[in-house]
């Protein structure tokens, strides 16, 4: 019987040591989790700032555009000879197209990245906490 009392206290301290080893094995998984996931957003972020950023300067290069076509439609109107403006006037137009589009994928993408929170992570936290946690007793 001492034997059966011994060995009673090392099960008990080596199920501590063991579920102990696991919460911080969970724990782990779980700042991994929450990393990858932020990573993946800070990502998504910096995708939508640059794209953002090349439909700034889409645009600013069309307003140049524009500007040499109307200076060249105030040069055609005051000395009427060839009508060379349009092709500034379509080069102008086609790189707006460009910003608008480069713009309506830059939302997206930032609307899709933010906020970087580790929704995943905090989810399983969650169902690990209601797992572990102490239950209701029904009587």
């Amino acid at each position: 019987m001492a034997a059966e009392q011994e060995e009673i206290p090392e099960n008990i301290a080596a199920a501590i040591t063991e579920i102990s080893e696991r919460a911080t094995l969970l724990i782990r998984d779980e700042i991994e989790l929450a990393r990858a996931e932020i990573g993946a957003k800070i990502s998504k972020l910096v995708t939508g700032a640059v794209v953002g950023i090349a439909a700034g300067i889409f645009i600013v290069v069309a307003l140049f555009f524009v500007l040499i076509g109307l200076a060249w439609l105030a040069w055609y109107e005051l000395f009427p000879a060839g009508q060379y403006f349009w092709g500034f006037f379509v080069v102008a137009g086609a790189l707006l197209l460009f910003a608008l589009l480069a713009g309506v994928l830059a939302a997206k993408l930032v609307r899709r990245g933010s906020p970087p929170s580790p929704k995943m992570a905090i989810d399983e936290a969650r169902k690990i906490r209601e797992a572990v946690g102490p239950r209701e007793e029904s009587s």
